[in-house]
């Protein structure tokens, strides 16, 4: 059984995984501008008696703040939103390299990041679909948000259903395109256009829920495994 640190390093506090490697081989914004400043909070905390799972529900307040500020409807909370979850996803990966330092990590602390993360992600979305129509008075972007919001939680879905069957349960694979996705919310709510990365995040679904239900489907058809002999 691993011991907690008493120091922190960075190469140790890192979780060794690239489900994504174009991203994490050109473009490890990740690596390079979300997880130095989380070392810091890591850092910061670290011989107190702040746990993980407090740095995960900091993140998830900062998320919560990040969707009211896209309802208010103008600039200036956009940029304020782009901010607020920037900060949110500096503190998302603050929990985890605490964790893996202090060998807290926990079934519990995966799933917890998992569940707010779902609820933070539905509240940015939400504020933005709202916020682009109180700022263009234009309905059809309460619309659109529906959709979008949809797709991406359909995808989402049939992402667990394809782990459930594979008797998987892997956590913390997507941190370096949902560290790139921020990224891009962060440019686009800072010009004054949150419906940038709401159109982002449509596309995405166009293409991934049809991907996965091929890829779901051809498993059915691959020839079964011989029984033991």
């Amino acid at each position: 059984m691993s011991t907690p640190e008493t120091r922190f390093e960075f190469v140790k506090s890192m979780k060794n995984v690239s489900s994504y490697p174009f991203i994490h081989k050109f473009l490890p914004f990740d690596r390079y501008a979300i997880r130095p400043p989380a070392s810091l909070i890591v850092k910061a905390v670290l011989k107190t008696s702040v746990t993980p799972n407090q740095l995960t529900k900091t993140s998830f307040v900062f998320a919560l703040l990040a969707g009211a500020a896209y309802a208010g409807g103008n600039r200036t909370f956009f940029t304020l939103a782009g901010c607020l979850s920037l900060v949110s996803t500096i503190f998302d990966a603050a929990d985890g390299m605490l964790a893996r330092t202090k060998a807290m990590t926990s079934r519990y602390g995966a799933y917890l990041d998992l569940f707010l993360d779902r609820i933070a992600d539905f509240t940015v979305m939400a504020g933005a679909s709202y916020g682009c129509y109180r700022h263009t008075g234009d309905w059809r972007f309460l619309i659109f948000g529906l959709l979008t919001i949809g797709l991406y939680f359909l995808q989402l879905a049939l992402y667990y259903i394809n782990n459930l069957y594979m008797g998987s349960e892997k956590s913390g694979e997507g941190a370096e395109a949902k560290s790139m996705a921020v990224f891009l919310i962060f440019i686009a709510s800072i010009a004054g256009h949150p419906e940038w990365f709401l159109t982002g995040i449509f596309v995405m679904g166009v293409i991934s829920v049809p991907s996965k239900f091929i890829r779901f489907m051809r498993k059915g058809r691959a020839p079964a495994a011989a029984p033991p002999a």
